[in-house]
This record gives C-alpha cells, sequence and structure tokens, in this order.
C-alpha cells in the first residue's frame, strides 16, 4: 500500500509554469531545504550552496533578467542581430553556456516532442516566434513564483557536486509537493551567473548551475501540461 501511495505522490509531481503571488512563509522555505539535505551526499561533503531570492531581491533579478533577455533576443534575427549583440554585450551568456548549445542527436528528440507538445498545449503556432519568445520569457519572471532558489555546485568535485545537487533538488521539490507547494527547475536562468552574485555572498569556488521557481501554483491552464516521461524500458541497458 505504501508503495502505491509513493508512486501516486511522486507521479502527480509537475513542473509549475503559473504561480500565485501568495508569499511563501520562511519557515517552509527552511524545511523544504532541511528535507533536501537528508539526500545522500558525495563523502557528506554537501558540496551545494543556495541564494534565496524574494521581495526585492527576486523582483530585481527578475528585471536584470528580462531585460537582458530582451537585449538577446535580436542575436538570432540573422547576421547584424549577432553583430548588435557582440558589440553590445547586454544579455550575452556570462556562464554555463553549455545550455545554449544545441542538443545532442542522443537527445534532441525528445527535446523537440516537448516543445511541439507544449506549444499545442498553450495553443502556440511553432511558427509564431514572437508567442515562442513571449512564453520563454515567463523563465525569466520566474512564471510568477514568489520565490527563486538558485543552486549553486562546488567547481572542485564536477559532476560528483552536480550529482549531488541532483539529489537534494529531487528531495526538495517533492518536500515542497508534499507541502502543496509548486516548483519548476529551470536551467534558463543558469546563463547569467553575475547578477546573482551581485546579490547574494558566493565563494568564487561554486558555480551556477540552476534555478527553481518555487510557490503555490494557480489554476491556469498550463499547469495542466503534462511531459512525455519515459517508460523503464527506454532507459534500462540490453546485455550484451
Amino acid at each position: 500500500m505504501f508503495s502505491e501511495d509513493f508512486q501516486s505522490f511522486v507521479s502527480s509531481r509537475y513542473s509549475t509554469r503559473s504561480f500565485l503571488s501568495t508569499p511563501v512563509p520562511d519557515e517552509v522555505i527552511e524545511q523544504i531545504i532541511a528535507d533536501g539535505l537528508a539526500a545522500p551526499s558525495w563523502s557528506n561533503t554537501r558540496p551545494i550552496r543556495v541564494a534565496v531570492a524574494k521581495g526585492d531581491v527576486r523582483d530585481r533579478l527578475s528585471n536584470d533578467f528580462l531585460t537582458r533577455w530582451e537585449a538577446i533576443k535580436g542575436a538570432r534575427n540573422g547576421i547584424l542581430g549577432k553583430i548588435k549583440a557582440v558589440l553590445k554585450r547586454r544579455g550575452l551568456p556570462t556562464s554555463n553556456w553549455i545550455i545554449t548549445r544545441p542538443y545532442h542527436k542522443d537527445l534532441i528528440d525528445r527535446s523537440k516532442n516537448q516543445g511541439k507538445n507544449f506549444s499545442e498545449h498553450m495553443g502556440i503556432d511553432r511558427e509564431d516566434k514572437d508567442a515562442r519568445d513571449e512564453a520563454w520569457a515567463r523563465n525569466y519572471d520566474f512564471f510568477g513564483a514568489p520565490v527563486e532558489l538558485f543552486i549553486f555546485t562546488h567547481k572542485s568535485l564536477g559532476k560528483y557536486s552536480a550529482s549531488d545537487a541532483g539529489l537534494f533538488m529531487q528531495n526538495l521539490i517533492l518536500s515542497a509537493h508534499s507541502k502543496g507547494l509548486g516548483t519548476c527547475p529551470q536551467g534558463a536562468v543558469a546563463v547569467w551567473e553575475d547578477a546573482v552574485r551581485k546579490e547574494f555572498e558566493v565563494s568564487k569556488n561554486y558555480s551556477l548551475l540552476c534555478g527553481i521557481c518555487l510557490g503555490y501554483p494557480s489554476d491556469d491552464r498550463v499547469n495542466s501540461f503534462k511531459a512525455d516521461r519515459p517508460s523503464p524500458a527506454e532507459i534500462i541497458l540490453l546485455n550484451k
């Protein structure tokens, strides 16, 4: 019975893309971070730091990100747009360039299907660039969430720091879900680490991995979108 309850609970989690403005109490934020820290860690090193952006800090970061996004949009409009973006420098990634690169051929199909399915769900024509840009820009308003968590990992452990962060984040996300909160992990905000560093004291030994929106979900249609999840058979390797 417990197993069935867990399966139902974990499968009911979804990425929230529209939030109420209702504040999240500090004690709740601290509790879900504590639950995140219950996850296993590489030699118990806990190579993770969390910047909690809310209130004025959250709003300043959102405004900064939106300004940079507006500046960089033109870089995709032919050679002239790229030249202007390079000259202005405003909006160009300052960190984590890897997330701006195309996905490997092994991974691209699932990404394309996700984009197609999401656009159809929201009634966005794939040829409507303005509508797609507007949908993407919601990342930088944190989808209206009152809290944005920025996850930093220690550079020295490389992929093991990222592994620890993933374990930590999943615990945190499920803890939030159990409390009626929504979350949305975001790679989109990781390209401008310098903006986050302006607001928080972050050691040079740490780098920004991603962000997580946190808040109470709204009843907007976008939150009824269900991502296509693979079956175990699709990822289990066959014996030689």
